[in-house]
C-alpha cells in the first residue's frame, strides 16, 4: 500500500540516453506497458467485432457505464497515496444514491440542496474515516470496512428494503442524461476530476506531503509534515468524491435501492490497483488509475459483446485485481531493491 517516489524503477531520459531502441522499449514497457495493452485490445475488438465494437453508440455506452467506476477509482486512489485504503467508497455509493433521492421525494428539498447535503454527508464520513485512522489508530483497512457496513446498514433500514421511487427535476435527471459533443456529460466529470488531481498531486506541496506521507509516515513527521492533517483531508476528499458518484447514480437510476451499488467496490479497487503499474509503475497515480479503469472497460465490454455469461464480469474484476497486486509488490520490491545501494553509497 505504500506509495513512494517513482524515479527509482522509472527510466529518466538520462537512463535512455546512449542506449539502443530495443533497450529503451524493454525500459519503457513496464511504464507504458498497460496502455499498449489497452490500444491492442481495441484494435482486436474492433477487428473481430467491426459493427460493434468500434462505434460511437458502443463509445457513449462504455463511458456511461464505466464513469462512476472511474470517480470511484479516484476515490480510493487518494487515501492509496497516503498509503491507506478507503473501503467506504463501495458501500457509501449506497447511501448516497438513496439519499440523492429520497431528500427530494420524501423531504421536498430542491434538488441542488439534496446534492449538497449528500456532498456534507459524504465529506463527514472521510473526516470520520480519518479521525478512526489518524487519531484511534485502527487500521485503515478496518476501519472504512466497519464504516462502510454500518452506511450499508442505514441505507437498508432507510430504505425498508423497497424502491425509492418518484418524480425529479427535469434538472437532475440531466446530471446524467446530458451529452456534450456527441459524449455521455459523465465522461467529462471524471476528466476534470482526473486534470485537477494530477496538477494538485504532480505539481503542487499538497501532491509532494501525500506522496512523502505514503513514503514514510515517520519521516515525512520528522520532517514537519503536518501528518495527521493531511491523511484527514485525503479521507474527506475520498468520501466527497463517493458522494459524487452517488449523485451520478441516482441521476442515471432514477430510483433508490439499497441492492445497488457495492457491485462498483471491486472495480473500483482493480482501476486504483492497475493505476499503480503504469505511467509510474509502483506508484499511485492519476492517469495510471484512469489507464487501470480503461482495461476493465475495453475488456468487459468486448468480452460482452462475444457473448460471455453473466459471471465473466465479477470473474475479470478479480483475476485483474489479483495480477495487479501482484505487479504492484513486484514493482515495491524492484523499487528498494534499486534504492538499497544509494542508500548503502550514502551511509559509506
Amino acid at each position: 500500500m505504500q506509495s513512494i517516489k517513482s524515479n527509482a524503477i522509472e527510466p529518466t531520459k538520462y537512463d535512455l540516453r546512449g542506449k539502443p531502441i530495443g533497450r529503451k522499449l524493454i525500459q519503457l514497457l513496464p511504464v507504458y506497458g498497460l496502455v499498449l495493452l489497452t490500444l491492442f485490445l481495441v484494435i482486436i475488438f474492433s477487428i473481430i467485432l467491426p459493427d460493434t465494437f468500434p462505434t460511437m453508440l458502443n463509445a457513449r455506452s462504455i463511458i456511461s457505464d464505466k464513469a462512476i467506476i472511474a470517480i470511484l477509482s479516484l476515490a480510493v486512489m487518494i487515501p492509496m497515496v497516503t498509503g491507506k485504503i478507503d473501503l467506504t467508497v463501495g458501500y457509501g455509493i449506497v447511501l448516497w444514491h438513496v439519499l440523492a433521492i429520497s431528500l427530494q421525494t420524501q423531504l421536498g428539498l430542491p434538488w441542488p440542496v439534496a446534492v449538497l447535503a449528500v456532498l456534507l454527508l459524504g465529506a463527514c464520513v472521510g473526516m470520520f474515516n480519518g479521525i478512526l485512522v489518524e487519531v484511534a489508530q485502527i487500521d485503515s483497512f478496518i476501519a472504512t470496512l466497519g464504516t462502510g457496513t454500518i452506511l450499508y446498514a442505514v441505507a437498508l433500514w432507510h430504505t425498508g428494503g423497497r424502491q425509492v421511487v418518484g418524480v425529479l427535476p427535469d434538472a437532475f435527471y440531466a446530471i446524467n442524461g446530458t451529452s456534450f459533443l456527441g459524449l455521455p456529460l459523465p465522461g467529462f466529470y471524471v476528466l476534470i476530476l482526473a486534470v485537477c488531481l494530477w496538477v494538485l498531486l504532480e505539481y503542487t506541496p499538497i501532491g509532494r506531503y501525500l506522496y512523502a506521507i505514503g513514503a514514510s509516515n515517520k519521516a515525512a513527521t520528522l520532517n514537519g509534515i503536518p501528518v495527521r492533517r493531511y491523511v484527514m483531508g485525503a479521507f474527506i476528499a475520498s468520501g466527497t468524491l463517493s458522494a459524487v458518484a452517488g449523485v451520478i447514480l441516482a441521476s442515471k437510476l432514477r430510483i433508490g435501492q439499497a441492492s445497488v451499488g457495492l457491485e462498483y467496490l471491486l472495480p473500483a479497487l482493480v482501476g486504483a490497483f492497475l493505476g499503480s503499474t503504469t505511467i509510474k509503475p509502483g506508484r499511485v497515480n492519476v492517469w495510471g488509475t484512469m489507464i487501470g479503469v480503461a482495461i476493465l472497460a475495453v475488456g468487459i465490454s468486448g468480452i460482452q459483446q462475444f457473448g460471455g455469461a453473466f459471471f465473466i464480469e465479477p470473474l475479470f474484476n478479480g483475476v485483474t485485481l489479483l495480477i495487479a497486486i501482484c505487479i504492484a509488490g513486484y514493482a515495491q520490491r524492484k523499487r528498494r531493491s534499486a534504492a538499497a545501494p544509494d542508500v548503502k553509497t550514502a551511509i559509506k
